[in-house]
């Protein structure tokens, strides 16, 4: 696993053979298939792994937020972000190899973006009156969003600051959620 959380973040998935995972890692073909199918399964338990940690991650951070919209979004953001970006490697796996795997991903991809947005859902659900009708949809695009600031975050020359990420990600999301 520790292999491939680096191999697969660069080079990526599509350039890491099972010969180049097992050399890295040290161990036999065979040993691989003890554990493995094959490196798309692989790919989904690096995957599922860093979603469940970065799930318990932001639901920590949400918990011991200011019981407000606003203090809960720049909470849940702030975690997330720091979560995603303290290891070039985790960002690269959750928002850029999830995409470029083709269908490998798609079911698991699917599975944490529902996860977190059953996570905004509730998390603004105890303000109803300033929260759009359709929480789910809005919270979708929300996502969307914050996963597009961190790819520019991981493939931009000069990438934004991580301060200025939270603050750009907060704004879509109170603005979405019809806080301040």
């Amino acid at each position: 696993m520790t292999a491939a959380y680096t191999l697969y973040a660069k080079p990526g998935f599509a350039s890491t053979t099972i010969e180049r995972l097992c050399s890295e890692a040290r161990i036999s073909n065979r040993a691989f298939y003890e554990c493995f199918g094959g490196r798309e399964e692989l790919l989904q338990a690096l995957h599922e792994r860093c979603v469940d940690e970065s799930l318990a991650f932001v639901t920590k951070a949400l918990q011991e937020a200011p019981d407000s919209l606003d203090g809960r979004v720049e909470a849940g953001i702030r975690a997330y972000v720091d979560f995603a970006t303290a290891d070039w490697r985790r960002a690269r796996i959750m928002h850029l190899e999830v995409r470029r795997s083709g269908d490998v991903l798609t079911a698991s991809r699917q599975r944490a973006i529902s996860s977190f947005a059953r996570l905004v859902e509730e998390s603004s659900a105890d303000f109803p009156s300033i929260v759009p009708p359709n929480r789910r949809l809005v919270a979708l695009g929300a996502i969307g969003a914050l996963q597009e600031l961190l790819i520019e975050w991981l493939l931009a020359e000069d990438p934004p600051p991580k301060d200025e990420l939270v603050e750009v990600a907060a704004h879509i999301f109170r603005r979405s959620l019809g806080g301040r």
